[in-house]
């Protein structure tokens, strides 16, 4: 079933699933939104979606939704890349239509998640061959999923850990506000000042709960500030682990000084 809807003032649309695409994607609640039309017929709804969004002004589709939507998308694998049939543009609505969806390369078994699809959107390339496809390549996503490797106190042994959601939770929510598309890195360094100086503040009032606002604010900044230079915070955070894991040192005067080389 295709349902064809309306977000006042933003946008017109066509989903098989309102409480993903609408609701959980775009953070739009009963009552925020209308459908306009339920059928099954994705031809009359493919045509009526760009006659209204012409009528009311809103941007365009270029390509209509019967043309780009598949029931079950047809992914195409290589040894490097994954390649999606739909352009940059629709990816997103194509994939949270596709949740779940699981297909197999050199690395191991790759799935559609909310978390999975924030990831393939941001780092998703056009397609030199055709404009009308977008591909991810494989190890990139591999090496974004897999388990990070923690040395526990210098130990031998080391135990697997999956990464935080959390961080793509954040990018999601940097996308859908245009954070990336209207700011940069350096107005992310601007707003990491700002909650510098509210941390500094809530230290000196001894205040906990604002305390754990800033840090939480700046940890926001920074993965958006991360996300805009071209890399995760997560291998930021890793790359830094991996070097203060082997430094010595000792503490002076309450600060870890770490020994000369």
């Amino acid at each position: 079933m295709y349902y064809l809807y309306h977000i006042p003032g933003k946008k017109i649309g066509v989903t098989q699933n309102p409480e993903k695409r609408i609701t959980k994607e775009q953070g739009y609640k009963e009552g925020e939104y209308e459908v306009l039309l339920k059928t099954d017929d994705i031809n009359i709804v493919s045509d009526l979606e760009l006659r209204l969004q012409e009528s009311f002004g809103y941007r365009r589709d270029m390509q209509p939704y019967n043309k780009v939507i598949k029931r079950k998308m047809k992914i195409n694998v290589t040894e490097q890349t994954t390649t999606f049939p739909c352009p940059l543009n629709k990816l997103k609505g194509n994939l949270m239509d596709n949740l779940g969806l699981k297909w197999k390369t050199q690395f191991g078994l790759f799935k559609l998640s909310e978390r999975t699809i924030s990831w393939i959107v941001a780092n998703s390339k056009v397609s030199m061959y055709n404009p009308e496809r977008c591909y991810i390549y494989n190890k990139a996503y591999f090496e974004a999923f897999a388990p990070d490797k923690y040395d526990i106190n210098g130990a031998k042994s080391v135990v697997d850990m999956p990464k935080p959601a959390i961080f793509d939770a954040i990018r999601m929510w940097a996308e859908e506000r245009g954070i990336y598309d209207k700011g940069d890195a350096k107005t992310q360094y601007v707003k990491l000042a700002e909650e510098f100086g509210e941390l500094a503040k809530a230290l000196l009032k001894d205040d906990q709960p604002e305390i754990i606002d800033a840090i939480g604010d700046m940890v926001v900044v920074l993965t958006n500030l991360a996300h805009q230079r071209g890399v995760n915070i997560e291998a930021c955070i890793q790359s830094a682990y991996d070097v203060i894991s082997k430094r010595k040192g000792k503490m002076v005067n309450g600060t870890f000084v770490k020994d000369e080389d």
